[in-house]
């Protein structure tokens, strides 16, 4: 089912958004999982029809781990910025290759930052 962009558009800059708004999207994932009482991943991935600037593919993602109400740690192509992922307050380059992998390095990370945090905060 195509959406309209308006729904992808609070993933986008600000900057970006009046481009954005006359093409279609596709919601291919929106997932939430929890993984203990105050955490849980909010998964949200979308086709869109052309690439996101400053990516080389059609897919508009935002993957994040909220532990507390705080955002833990998030791969994201926000516009004009790439792949990317924050891992607490860093931020580093993510080399994106397929859907697939996104979601296995994601769900590496989420448990690896889970181990390495049984008792945060």
């Amino acid at each position: 089912m195509a959406l309209a962009v308006s729904v992808l558009l609070p993933l986008t800059t600000y900057a970006h958004r009046a481009a954005l708004s006359h093409m279609k999207a596709r919601l291919l994932v929106p997932r939430p999982d929890r993984w203990r009482a105050e955490t849980y991943t909010e998964i949200i991935v979308w086709e869109v029809p052309r690439r996101v600037p400053g990516s080389a593919h059609r897919y508009k993602y935002r993957l994040a781990l909220i532990d507390r109400r705080e955002c833990v740690l998030r791969y994201d192509n926000e516009t004009g910025k790439g792949d990317h992922r924050h891992i607490g307050p860093q931020e580093e380059p993510y080399q994106f290759t397929s859907i697939e992998k996104l979601f296995e390095d994601f769900e590496a990370a989420t448990r690896l930052w889970l181990d390495e945090h049984p008792h945060y905060r």
